[in-house]
């Protein structure tokens, strides 16, 4: 079946978010419709669904052009999706100095994944100089603006004393939140903090709320973890971690073209 929509029917950006989730296909004609007439938010939005291939056929560049169309436009997510464009060599070649770049304008704009993301280069010195203070400094931004997943690297910081002075009760006041804003990372790292401090059944409760949400690097890494930890119910979840690490690659494998 295919749905027409008419001029009239444009949406805007938040009615055509929540038509995601209800009809990818419907929401994709829907919102190659309002792209069209120029609402910025659906151009951001187009770029986004051809990035995934949601209700539309994947296509990287394309959602590339779209990104730069809304960018243009002053859309600052659609800035910091350049940016993760340009750093994963989607529908382009990988540049982490051009990425570098988008990711400063929207992060010196306000947009909180951009810090968070800017931060990352700066940490590890791709597409840009290493500068420690610099990466903290964001990661501290982007957390007191509710960014859950610089919650996380804000208490990785302040636990290590990493550029400032130790504060393990902050770094675990900041797992704590991270966890709840629904951070895999910050979950596992709030389960680690409760383990040690002997509550049990509410580390393995975040532990199994992780092992939902995170991606296939993270189920490696956090496996091996498991594995190390002195509690027998600790060590069992790594088990279940494997299992979900198991299921993901045969998922992406299974969308591998043949």
């Amino acid at each position: 079946m295919s749905f027409q929509l008419r001029r009239e029917e444009v949406l805007d950006g938040a009615q055509l978010s929540a038509m995601l989730e209800e009809s990818p296909a419907r929401a994709a004609q829907a919102i190659l419709l309002a792209a069209g007439e120029g609402v910025v938010e659906a151009q951001a939005l187009l770029g986004q669904i051809l990035l995934d291939g949601q209700g539309i056929a994947q296509d990287q560049a394309l959602a590339l052009r779209w990104f730069g169309i809304a960018a243009g436009r002053g859309h600052l997510m659609a800035r910091n999706m350049l940016g993760r464009c340009h750093e994963h060599g989607w529908g382009c070649a990988a540049d982490a100095v051009v990425a570098a770049a988008h990711y400063r304008i929207a992060a010196e704009a306000g947009l909180d994944w951009a810090m968070y993301n800017l931060a990352n280069l700066l940490a590890t010195g791709r597409g840009v100089a290493v500068d420690q203070p610099q990466a903290l400094a964001l990661y501290q931004r982007a957390a007191q603006s509710g960014h859950a997943k610089s919650m996380n690297l804000l208490g990785r910081y302040l636990e290590e004393g990493r550029e400032c002075p130790a504060d393990p009760a902050s770094a675990r006041e900041w797992y704590r939140r991270s966890a709840q804003g629904g951070d895999f990372r910050g979950q596992f790292s709030h389960a680690a903090v409760l383990a040690d401090e002997g509550r049990i059944d509410e580390a393995l409760h975040w532990l199994s709320q992780a092992l939902e949400g995170g991606n296939l690097n993270f189920l490696r890494v956090g496996s091996d973890s498991l594995l190390a930890c002195a509690h027998p119910q600790m060590r069992a979840m790594a088990q279940a971690y494997r299992q979900r690490m198991m299921l993901l690659e045969a998922r992406s494998d299974a969308l591998q073209p043949q």
